[in-house]
């Protein structure tokens, strides 16, 4: 884990990127405690060990299905439910942490691959078992920012400085064409790419990670900015980071500031988490 000071930062953006229903506004200073947190998303050969230790069954297995990216499935997949507002996303019966992409899908050499189809609440137990917790929004992006406040990236304003890909996202046009030009199709490994300025590794694009609060698109505009918490209560847990899917013609959420969210029990193929404590 990787030690934030904490003290005093400028959280969220006016920067006019951002979606306002997203909530990513205005940019405040905020203060927090330090605090540790995963210098990388939990992997699944850590998951494993959990699962292995407590015999836990995720969210998604219980459910039967998760959804995964159509890209990643064998051309003769058979058709299965989608989403209406995002027909890449397809219902695959038996796809869970396991299995990526369902039954005839393995973790082979992805063991150092962010753990994903894991729901808030499948993070939560895993925080349990190890003695940790997730991290608040704030903390998530206090850290997330490696130092530099009020940069788009962890490294800057430049998503590509000198040509250098320094995040795992969408390459080309969405959601046909994918260069792989950052090297990668699908997650990358947890410490793939450089650190940031506190030493943690994709806080852009590669998986959503889950925050302990509850989301809101107001609430912190109203809300105490000393060790913020998030709103009381809510429908949707906030996620961050960005993923592998995210392009900026139409989820320009890799940026530092930017977030979404999901319902505590949902699972997905580009969403895990990582872990925090109190010092």
């Amino acid at each position: 884990m990787v030690l934030v000071a904490g003290g005093d930062f400028i959280m969220g953006t006016d920067d006019g990127i951002g979606y306002r229903a997203d909530g990513e506004g205005p940019a405040r200073r905020v203060t927090l405690d330090p605090f540790w947190i995963d210098a990388c998303a939990v992997s699944n050969e850590q998951f494993a060990a959990f699962v292995d230790a407590t015999g836990y069954a995720t969210d998604a297995e219980r459910y039967g299905w998760s959804f995964v990216f159509a890209g990643l499935l064998p051309d003769e997949f058979p058709e299965t439910r989608g989403v209406a507002a995002a027909p890449w996303w397809r219902e695959v019966a038996g796809a869970h942490w396991r299995r990526p992409e369902g039954p005839h899908s393995t973790l082979d050499g992805r063991m150092r691959h962010p753990v994903v189809h894991v729901s808030w609440n499948d993070a939560m137990a895993y925080c349990a078992w190890a003695g940790l917790r997730l991290p608040t929004e704030a903390e998530w992006e206090c850290a997330a920012r490696g130092g530099l406040d009020q940069r788009r990236y962890p490294w800057g304003d430049d998503l590509t400085p000198g040509g250098e890909h320094r995040c795992n996202i969408w390459q080309g046009t969405f959601p046909n064409d994918n260069t792989g030009d950052d090297g990668y199709y699908g997650a990358a490994p947890v410490d793939a790419y450089a650190p940031n300025g506190f030493g943690l590794y994709n806080t852009s694009g590669n998986v959503w990670e889950w925050c302990a609060d509850w989301f809101s698109v107001d609430w912190h505009a109203m809300a105490s900015a000393d060790r913020p918490q998030g709103p009381p209560d809510g429908v949707q847990k906030v996620i961050r980071g960005g993923s592998y899917l995210c392009h900026a013609s139409y989820c320009h959420r890799y940026r530092v500031s930017a977030r979404s969210a999901n319902t505590p029990d949902s699972a997905t193929g580009h969403t895990g988490f990582r872990c925090a404590r109190d010092v």
